[in-house]
């Protein structure tokens, strides 16, 4: 595209900015079983620097099999006190239900997940087996991933009592 005014680019982004906000502070209704978590590190500009930031993702079950993105936010790092105020503003929109919560084994995540959820936690199998991953090329580790986030990739069976015939599995 050429010839893009600034003010149609800053309509454009204005109504992208109102749509991703009414999605991450839509009311969750019913019940969420089964509920994953993430973070990522990004580099971002803040005061005219590069500072990493963590990008948290919460996606979760419902009791139908519906799998949602139902949480992202943005922080400084993945202390307990960041982790537990996602959580808790989950909750605020209504997250219920919560059996057993699928994520890395970062400290201040189970921390949180045991002051605010009250659930099962189970480590995630993508973390571990992504790991040797980092070492692979970039193609190398898009495959992992791709198999990782298979239904074979998912732990929670054991303690959740399903199998991966469960719609929440399906690829």
């Amino acid at each position: 595209m050429t010839g893009i005014s600034k003010s149609s680019v800053s309509k454009l982004c204005k109504d992208i900015d109102e749509r991703v906000n009414s999605f991450l502070t839509r009311p969750l209704a019913g019940e969420w079983p089964y509920l994953w978590l993430d973070a990522t590190y990004l580099k971002v500009r803040a005061a005219g620097r590069i500072v990493s930031v963590a990008a948290i993702i919460a996606v979760a079950v419902n009791t139908d099999g519906r799998r949602e993105i139902i949480g992202l936010h943005i922080g400084p790092s993945e202390a307990e006190v960041f982790w537990s105020d996602f959580l808790k503003s989950l909750k605020a929109r209504g997250l219920t239900g919560i059996k057993l919560v699928i994520s890395d084994a970062h400290e201040g995540l189970k921390a949180a997940i045991v002051r605010v959820l009250g659930a099962t936690w189970q480590r995630c199998r993508v973390g571990l087996l992504n790991k040797p991953a980092w070492a692979a090329p970039r193609a190398g580790s898009l495959l992992s991933c791709a198999v990782c986030l298979t239904g074979s990739g998912w732990m929670g069976v054991s303690k959740a009592g399903i199998g991966l015939s469960h719609p929440a599995y399906a690829p």
